[in-house]
């Protein structure tokens, strides 16, 4: 029988990046034995779901033992078990499973248990196809937790990316969550519920992660990565209580300059395409460039964008000491852009960039979405301030 057991499963509680209420709640949960036997994260990877899981498995297998954490550091405990979403080999005629893609799995956590699916999709290569779990994935989680336990306690499977679960899969997982074997615990992960079927929801007990607070990033950059004080507070105002950014913004000086690039050559575009027509090529040229980008870099350009306006409002508004990210590029005038975004457009200019990553988010059309935001700013740029 094939499965996959956890290869990065051994996670201390102080490891995790802040959200001590949460881990303080999971804590009692074990030392009270109020462990519900299927519970489901939600909340952006970067906020911690999966580290919260594994240090939670961690604690209810190993009972404090240390011999059961050493097993678990060296990837070899056969009570914890780890599924995701794969992609089928186009060589291949059978589904794909976890297991098929162990080693691989193995070394992108070892980067970091922060990361998103679509990083996971960038790190195979295959950002633009769509993971998922399969039929055969739910077969073997319940052959596996058929087996019994090593350490005489729970069996644990986490589920990271539910969301990407096929109807199909879903229905068959729903069976064992309705009648589970005794000391079984499924960890559910996911980014959006909405994407999760009602009857799996209802079976769960539902934990949302929220954002990382600021200082407690702030505080791991400069322990983890000696950062200067302005320094970490930069990045930390900028990662939306997200570790996953944070890294991404303190290892992508050269994207950021890219970002840059491309958020100025859009904007002049935008500025001047009411004036002269011919900027509208200059807009047309810009998605198509972006749309061949992969998935993951398009949403985080997105979220550049989106916080690049925004602090050329407080700029605007006078609010300097709150600009934490102006652009330089090309002797960029961030003074005279400023000007442009006021309270009459910032709204719908955040409002179309949130909707442009949903849909980049669903596999949407990258040129077409690309294209109408860019048109769009055209008109909100021209927006008088009131």
């Amino acid at each position: 029988m094939r499965f996959i057991m956890c290869y990065l499963c051994y996670m201390k509680w102080d490891q995790i990046i802040g959200q001590e209420t949460l881990k303080n709640k999971l804590r009692d949960s074990i030392i009270e034995n109020r462990i519900s036997h299927a519970q489901l994260l939600v909340g952006k990877s970067g906020y911690g779901a999966l580290a919260l899981a594994l240090a939670y498995a961690s604690e209810i297998i190993c009972e404090n033992s240390e011999t059961c954490y050493k097993r678990l550091n060296q990837f070899q405990h056969p009570d914890l078990h780890l599924s995701f979403p794969t992609i089928n080999n186009s060589t291949e005629k059978r589904e794909a499973v976890s297991a098929d893609y162990a080693s691989q799995f193995r070394d992108f956590l070892q980067k970091s248990v922060y990361q998103e699916l679509d990083q996971w999709y960038e790190f195979l290569n295959e950002e633009k196809k769509q993971g998922f779990i399969s039929v055969k994935e739910i077969e073997n989680i319940i052959n596996n937790l058929s087996l019994k336990s090593f350490e005489g306690g729970y069996k644990v499977q986490i589920i990271w990316g539910v969301e990407a679960m096929r109807t199909e899969a879903a229905n068959k997982l729903l069976k064992i969550l309705e009648e589970p074997p005794a000391k079984t615990l499924f960890l559910l992960i996911a980014d959006d519920e909405k994407k999760i079927l009602p009857t799996i929801l209802s079976r769960c007990q539902k934990i949302l992660i929220p954002r990382i607070e600021e200082t407690c990033i702030q505080q791991s950059l400069q322990n983890l990565y000696s950062l200067e004080n302005n320094e970490s507070n930069i990045i930390a105002k900028r990662s939306q209580g997200d570790w996953a950014l944070a890294l991404n913004l303190l290892n992508s000086s050269k994207v950021n300059e890219e970002f840059e690039k491309f958020f100025i050559q859009w904007n002049r575009a935008a500025v001047m395409a009411p004036k002269k027509v011919e900027f509208l090529k200059e807009i047309v040229e810009w998605s198509i460039i972006i749309a061949g980008w992969g998935r993951e870099k398009q949403k985080r350009f997105l979220q550049f964008c989106s916080e690049t306006f925004r602090q050329a409002l407080l700029e605007n508004y006078s609010a300097n000491k709150l600009v934490n990210a102006s652009l330089s590029y090309n002797n960029f005038n961030w003074k005279s852009f400023s000007f442009f975004v006021h309270g009459n457009n910032i709204e719908d200019i955040l409002e179309e960039i949130n909707s442009a990553y949903y849909h980049i988010e669903r596999n949407g059309n990258a040129r077409i979405i690309f294209l109408d935001m860019g048109v769009k700013l055209t008109r909100f740029l021209a927006r008088k301030r009131e």
